[in-house]
Order: C-alpha cells, then sequence, then structure tokens
C-alpha cells in the first residue's frame, strides 16, 4: 500500500505541476471530485481494515504482557507492570500513507460539498467588469441561486431560480467551457437586445441610464464616461470609452449567429431559449456575447455576491450591484 499510495500522490502532485506550467489544461473539479473519491476510499478502508487491524495488535501486545505478568507471578516472581502507552501509540498511529490520503479526507470533502453545492471563490483576472469588479477582487460566487448542479457533468437536480437581468454571473466560457468568465446578464431568452450606438434597448425600450462624474482608470491612467443603468431592481455602473468605434469588430461565428444583426451602429440579438445575452461593465473593453454569442443555460456556474478580499485595497470587501 505505502507504494500504491506514493504513485498515486505522485500522479495528482505531477498533473498539479503540469497544470502550473501550462503543459496540460487543468479541471480543478475534477481535480477535487477526484481527491474526494480516492481518499474517502482510504477513509473507509481505514475505518473498515486498517484501524481494526491496528487496535487488534495493540489488544494482542497488551494480552501478551498480561499473559507473562500473570506467569512470572505463578511463579512466585515479582515484577513491575511493563507501562505499554508508548508502545499502544505507536501501534495505533496512522502511517504515513494514511495520513495523507484517509486523514486529509473530511478536509476535501467539506471543501468538495461546500465549493460544488454552496459558493464558490474566484478570482477577476481583468478588467472587463470595471467599476463593479477590479482586477484582484476574490469574490464568491452563490451556486444553488440557480439550481444546484452536480460537480464535473453540470447536470442540474434542483430548479432553483431562473438568471435575472441585471444579475453578474460566473459561466463557462461557450467557445472554451474549460474558462470561466464572469459578466452582467442583459438579456434573458426571448429578449430583443440591441447596443446600438453605445446604448442598451431591450424589446424596443432603452435601458434607463443616469450620466455619472467621469470614472479614473489608474492601470489606463485616462478618464472614461460613467453611467449608472438599471437593468433590474438595483442600478449598477457602467464604462463607456466615447473613443472607441460603436461597431462590432471580429465577431466569431457561434451558434443562432443568424438571430444577430450586425451594422456600424452595433449589433441586434433575439436571445433563443435556454440561452443569455451578457455583457461586461466597462462597455467598450469586455469580450462577450456581442463577439462569440449566447450564454447556454447549462454553462452558467452561479450568481456573484461578494467581494471577499483584495489585498491591495481593503475598502473593496463587501456586496456589489
Amino acid at each position: 500500500m505505502p507504494v500504491l499510495t506514493a504513485a498515486v500522490l505522485a500522479a495528482f502532485v505531477g498533473y498539479a505541476a503540469a497544470w502550473y506550467l501550462d503543459y496540460v489544461e487543468g479541471n480543478f473539479a475534477l481535480l477535487l471530485f477526484l481527491a474526494t473519491v480516492v481518499t474517502g476510499v482510504y477513509w473507509i478502508a481505514e475505518r473498515a481494515w486498517f484501524l481494526p487491524r491496528r487496535r487488534a495488535a495493540a489488544a494482542a501486545l497488551e494480552a501478551e504482557a498480561a499473559e507473562r505478568q500473570a506467569r512470572l507471578a505463578a511463579q512466585g516472581l515479582a515484577t513491575t507492570p511493563v507501562d505499554l502507552t508508548e508502545a499502544k501509540q505507536n501501534i495505533l498511529a496512522q502511517p504515513w500513507w494514511l495520513d495523507w490520503t484517509a486523514g486529509l479526507f473530511p478536509v476535501i470533502v467539506a471543501v468538495f460539498v461546500l465549493r460544488s453545492f454552496v459558493v464558490e471563490p474566484f478570482k477577476i483576472p481583468s478588467g472587463s467588469m470595471i467599476p463593479t469588479l477590479l482586477v484582484g477582487d476574490l469574490i464568491l460566487v452563490n451556486k444553488f441561486t440557480y439550481g444546484i448542479r452536480l460537480p464535473v457533468i453540470h447536470t442540474r437536480v434542483t430548479q432553483g431560480n431562473a438568471p435575472a437581468r441585471g444579475d453578474v454571473v460566473v459561466f463557462r466560457y461557450p467557445p472554451k467551457p474549460t474558462l470561466d468568465y464572469i459578466k452582467r446578464i442583459v438579456g434573458v431568452p426571448g429578449d430583443e437586445v440591441a447596443y446600438l450606438n453605445k446604448r442598451l434597448t431591450i424589446n424596443g425600450q432603452p435601458v434607463p441610464t443616469n450620466v455619472l462624474p467621469d470614472y479614473f482608470d489608474g492601470d489606463a491612467m485616462r478618464y472614461f464616461r460613467q453611467l449608472d443603468e438599471r437593468l433590474g431592481e438595483r442600478p449598477h455602473r457602467l464604462l463607456v470609452d466615447e473613443e472607441r468605434p460603436a461597431f462590432v469588430q471580429a465577431a466569431e461565428p457561434f451558434p443562432f449567429r443568424g438571430n444577430c444583426r450586425y451594422s456600424v451602429e452595433g449589433v441586434a440579438c433575439k436571445v433563443p431559449e435556454g440561452h443569455y445575452f451578457v455583457m461586461g461593465d466597462n462597455r467598450d473593453n469586455s469580450l462577450d456575447s456581442r463577439f462569440w454569442g449566447f450564454v447556454p443555460d447549462r454553462n452558467i456556474v452561479g450568481k456573484a455576491f461578494l467581494i471577499w478580499m483584495n489585498f491591495g485595497n481593503l475598502k473593496r470587501i463587501g456586496g456589489f450591484d
């Protein structure tokens, strides 16, 4: 077992290292699932086989010492009882290969359940959601609001609420589902969404906006036009770069592309059933549904709801719209 366990642990370490070095495209959900299964098998084996055998060995040692004591006493020989505490502790102690498997199972299964069915942490890698979310924000995503899904295979097992306009969602990027993206839903199934001349309309009705003071982007070292927009119950802020053209450049082929009409003013799309149209709040610096199409419902991971840490700016901690 030690050799087999060493090989299993080496495989996990090798996969993680290859992922870190970009030799393979990692899948953390699958890795965590496999770790849960493997450590769970060891945990069951520990409870059902290995621990009872160690306890039996400790009991046998006690019985042997008691028998020896009784035999000497029968011969009239006075002896001092042997302290077996340390010896029993050594026998009962888990070997290293069980410490690193069965011993880690409770922690791994707790992380697996929380991450798969309750909340999942993400880090914002780009500026596409500025000013709502900044690069380096560490966020939490609710995994059950839209219905619980099985990890790895993503099959829905509870219905939950339907994603709504204005929700900030994490989803598996349709052109490459191994990547996670975060955007705001602007169109739900059946909506006619148009973004023309940098103005959003839904089903023919302009989305209400108000002008805010210009936003200074410290990374770009320039100001951008800032608005608040009301897609859902509460408004959110967005940025517009007046220097960028309104038309969509280099839109890719994607499923249901025939539902979209591109022009020099922008794009208008009819959202198909079971899909959503998403955009970044940094409207002219976001690769979103305008470029690669609709997000299938099955790709949605969950609803982002909290910034739990930003090591460069602790004031960022808290909820957001």
